[in-house]
């Protein structure tokens, strides 16, 4: 895995230097890109990053956005939001005209602050927590947003009968964690089964479970939920593991790159649901040429959050046609014509068809799950 961020890392790097010395001034649309890149979140930047540069250059490859080439420069955030709002500023240095990103909720809702203010028109593929959108007008997402998520793991493992005693374990610290299970909570409340235990962990207090996991198997859950990120929950399968506690394991997309997590043992997620819009062994051939051309070009299978970069790209395009956009707008012109645009468009795509966005930035698809078995994610 540190091979791949590496090389990941280097070849978003040498994207940036090409697309920053390409073209003049007003020739090209200039798509700005923050995300964590290096750091314990690497996994879902990477993805995000690589993913968006190959729609970039099919775009660019058939031409282009009513015939004007795109430019893509991604930064480094570490999943840190100083630092997310120190790469927003040097894109703004080289004359960002849209946002996709940040990656990460926390970062997110930093730039969207110093976006707001700046009428940036913002992307986030991968951004879920309520607040990354709400500062403005100008902020959109691709993927879902917490409490659609919370309330969307409830309904479908009530309606699907997948357990009858659930147990949670969560993130008290984290927004994009805490969000997630506030509404599943809500929402299980109208579901045919029992939260059983609801046990919290924070930031500074993420390495042991061993109490959680008690709780859980005391009050005898059948059905574990984790709406959480995938480090801590391959410490969770393998402490499970450990002291012979075997149940359902339910996560959300934070989850997706658990078998990408160095030295962990992926036999013991196995059999683990995710709620995701996006599986990459589904037959549609828009996934099946995504997911061919990914690996060949980075050497893994991509996870949901390339493909809402995939998509992020893609969305800004018909929104810049939408708007019959040019690219000598400056970065405000052109998000007050983007903004609208966003709500007259329907994007056919990897995450969703029939993708539609309302003027609060949020968007209207269908949630899938998947499973992981014999080390893959097989749709559901």
């Amino acid at each position: 895995m540190k091979k791949f961020v590496k090389f990941a890392s280097l070849a978003c790097v040498s994207a940036m230097l090409l697309s920053t010395t390409a073209f003049a001034e007003g020739e090209t649309f200039k798509i700005g890109a923050i995300g964590p890149m290096t750091g314990a979140a690497a996994v879902y930047g990477n993805a995000v990053m690589n993913a968006a540069q190959i729609a970039v250059d099919e775009i660019n490859e058939a031409g282009g956005v009513n015939g004007v080439q795109l430019e893509f420069n991604p930064q480094d955030d570490e999943h840190d939001a100083e630092k997310s709002v120190n790469a927003y500023n040097a894109l703004k240095d080289w004359g960002m005209q849209m946002l996709l990103g940040s990656v990460t909720s926390t970062p997110c809702i930093a730039v969207e602050a110093e976006a707001v203010n700046d009428n940036m028109f913002l992307l986030t593929p991968s951004g879920s927590a309520v607040d990354c959108i709400t500062a403005g007008d100008n902020a959109f997402r691709v993927c879902f947003s917490d409490p659609d998520q919370g309330a969307a793991s409830a309904k479908y493992i009530g309606e699907n009968g997948l357990a009858e005693k659930v147990a949670v374990i969560y993130d008290s610290s984290d927004v994009y964690s805490s969000g997630i299970y506030a509404t599943f909570q809500a929402e299980a409340a109208n579901q045919p089964f029992e939260i059983v235990s609801a046990e919290a962990f924070t930031a500074d207090s993420k390495t042991d479970f061993s109490v959680q996991l008690q709780k859980a198997k005391d009050a005898e859950a059948d059905l574990v939920y984790l709406p959480i990120y995938y480090n801590e929950a391959s410490l969770i399968f393998t402490q499970a593991a450990a002291m012979g506690y075997a149940p359902k394991w339910f996560g959300v997309d934070g989850m997706d790159g658990i078998l990408s997590v160095e030295g962990f043992d992926t036999s013991l997620a196995e059999g683990v649901m995710l709620l995701t819009p996006f599986s990459a062994d589904a037959e549609d051939d828009l996934t099946k040429n995504f997911v061919a051309k990914y690996q060949e070009k980075f050497g893994e299978v991509p996870n949901q959050f390339a493909a809402d970069a995939y998509d992020g790209i893609y969305i800004m395009k018909a929104a810049l046609e939408q708007a019959e956009a040019t690219p000598d707008m400056d970065a405000s012109t052109l998000c007050d014509a983007m903004k609208v645009a966003m709500t007259e468009i329907t994007v056919d795509g990897l995450t969703g068809a029939g993708m539609t966005w309302n003027a609060e930035g949020e968007p209207s698809k269908e949630p899938k799950a998947v499973v992981i078995e014999n080390g893959a994610y097989k749709g559901m």
